[in-house]
């Protein structure tokens, strides 16, 4: 169909920016932030710059550890750099603050949810992975159980995050039980290959 590269990009396009308004919901919460959050939060608080601008540094960073592992960036790939982190700052921008408790885990819990759902969509797309997902696949296909290889980076950011100020706590780890699951869920329902294949 001609409509289908269309479709592609704009679900590659919504995905990544509903990415960064969830990643942002989270942080906007105050209760704990995910792995990667993490780090680009620890690095604002000790460095400078915003959270959102550190997201897209580090994911420019990430995709030079590419290069030994031979990964070959898409077209989603380099979307996923430039606007994550850009939506998120914008997000982050126009949130007001969430004082009462019950509020901010509304926020947190609807945070996490979208963020199952984006992830969804943009690698549904199927036009390349995220710096970090690439990174992933990349050391999974030398022969490391992808299990591992997810739990050993994002305890090793996690860590990173934490030593320069990050905000870690029920939310962080929140986030790590549900994510999976969510992302399991979402995947089928918006792979654009396999619905072409029915």
């Amino acid at each position: 169909m001609r409509s289908r590269p269309v479709r592609r990009v704009a679900q590659l396009l919504s995905g990544l920016v509903l990415y960064g308004i969830s990643d942002a919901m989270v942080v906007a919460a105050g209760l704990g932030v995910e792995p990667w959050d993490a780090l680009a939060q620890g690095l604002t608080r000790t460095a400078g710059l915003s959270i959102g601008l550190w997201t897209n540094l580090i994911g420019a960073a990430v995709l030079l550890l590419w290069i030994p592992l031979r990964q070959k960036p898409g077209v989603g790939t380099l979307c996923n750099v430039l606007l994550v982190g850009t939506a998120m700052d914008v997000t982050l921008a126009l949130l007001p603050p969430f004082g009462q408790l019950w509020l901010r885990w509304a926020v947190l819990v609807a945070g996490i949810v979208l963020n199952g759902f984006a992830t969804g969509c943009y690698l549904g797309a199927r036009a390349g992975a995220g710096p970090r997902d690439g990174l992933m696949t990349g050391l999974a296909e030398r022969g490391h159980p992808i299990w591992a290889v997810r739990w050993g980076i994002e305890i090793a950011v996690l860590v990173m995050g934490f030593l320069l100020g990050a905000t870690l706590g029920i939310g962080t780890a929140l986030y790590a039980c549900a994510i999976g699951p969510l992302a399991h869920l979402f995947m089928p329902l918006l792979d654009m290959e396999r619905h072409r294949e029915k």
